[in-house]
């Protein structure tokens, strides 16, 4: 199965890079990880929200083929344990999903159009946190599903 991260903008932060980068070699034993960062939009500051999340919305979309799972991570969707995600991702693969597309929206969030076209919506935390951080916690959590999965010493209960 191969997983698509697939965020706006570019991770800035020297640390966050790093942290990622970490997880994303250890996901190598386990997955084919492929991250693709959408360049923010220019003169974002001239458009409303609106019209900042329908010009995000076709770029996402632009990304994402037919045949693909997606899941966005958004505050309104499902909150998951590390447990209840690691078994969605296992049941995901023993379902025959080819691909899987996580995608982190805007600061705005997602246009109604990249709701339409999800499969699913995941919430990491009832808490907000910025789009750089979501992307080290996610790249976290999915490695820590995959040793879930494969029952390997990581996640402690």
């Amino acid at each position: 199965m191969k997983i698509t991260f697939l965020t706006i903008g570019k991770t800035e932060d020297a640390y966050l890079k790093e942290g990622i980068d970490k997880y994303v070699k250890r996901l190598k034993h386990y997955t084919r990880l492929i991250i693709v960062d959408i360049d923010e939009l220019k003169n974002a500051k001239t458009l409303t929200k609106e019209q900042q999340k329908a010009k995000e919305a076709e770029l996402i979309l632009k990304k994402i083929s037919p045949l693909d799972h997606v899941i966005l991570l958004d505050e309104n969707g499902t909150q998951l344990t590390s447990q209840q995600f690691a078994a969605y991702i296992d049941k995901k693969a023993l379902g025959s999903v080819a691909h899987l597309v996580f995608v982190v929206g805007g600061p705005y969030g997602f246009d109604t159009s990249v709701y339409q076209r999800a499969d699913d919506k995941i919430s990491l935390s009832a808490m907000t946190f910025s789009h750089q951080m979501v992307r080290l916690f996610f790249v976290e959590q999915l490695y820590r599903a995959f040793t879930i999965i494969k029952g390997e010493p990581y996640h402690h209960q």
